[in-house]
């Protein structure tokens, strides 16, 4: 074990693959990880611990991510808890409506599927503001994929001036 951080992540996500993945890669670096299949699910655990942080997918059957993450907004504590989203559906008809509504309302911060371990951990890391494990550095793609979603998040709430200036911007490059 490369550190041993006293930090605990709830990994929300109803494919059973994937939660054994982004568990392997949280437990590898240091930290405690509690998992969950769907919202409903989560929620049971989120009454059992606290987690410090929440790792969400956003299109589950059942109870989604979306609406997982309104319950959440509804208790004081929960509601302070950092979420990083880990989609495959920001941008098909499954998740991109869910995937706005978050990206304006809610945490603004995700990956999308298929997830670099070590970008995994090195979001994990950020948003619970402690040192990446050695040998997890940001690199020039995490730099901008940073950019990238701050453009995005900005874009979404653009009028159409600031759109127009935009595109015009991307293709002088």
């Amino acid at each position: 074990m490369k550190n041993s951080y006293n930090k605990t992540v709830l990994v929300v996500d109803d494919e059973e693959d994937v939660r054994n993945y982004l568990k392997s890669a949280l437990v590898d670096n240091g930290f405690n990880v509690v998992s969950a299949s769907d919202g409903i699910e989560a929620l049971e655990v989120m009454k059992k611990e606290t987690p410090d942080l929440i790792s969400l997918d956003l299109v589950m059957p059942r109870h989604s991510g979306m609406k997982f993450y309104h319950d959440l907004q509804k208790n004081r504590q929960w509601a302070k808890i950092p979420v990083l989203i880990v989609t495959g559906h920001a941008r098909d008809d499954l998740g991109k409506v869910d995937f706005d509504t978050m990206m304006m309302q809610g945490p603004g911060v995700y990956l999308e599927k298929p997830v670099k371990p070590e970008n995994y951990i090195l979001k994990v890391c950020q948003l619970l503001t402690l040192e990446p494990p050695a040998g997890i550095l940001s690199t020039e793609q995490d730099d901008a994929e940073n950019l990238k979603q701050e453009l995005m998040k900005n874009l979404q709430q653009a009028d159409k001036e600031a759109l127009q200036k935009a595109l015009d911007a991307l293709k002088m490059k």
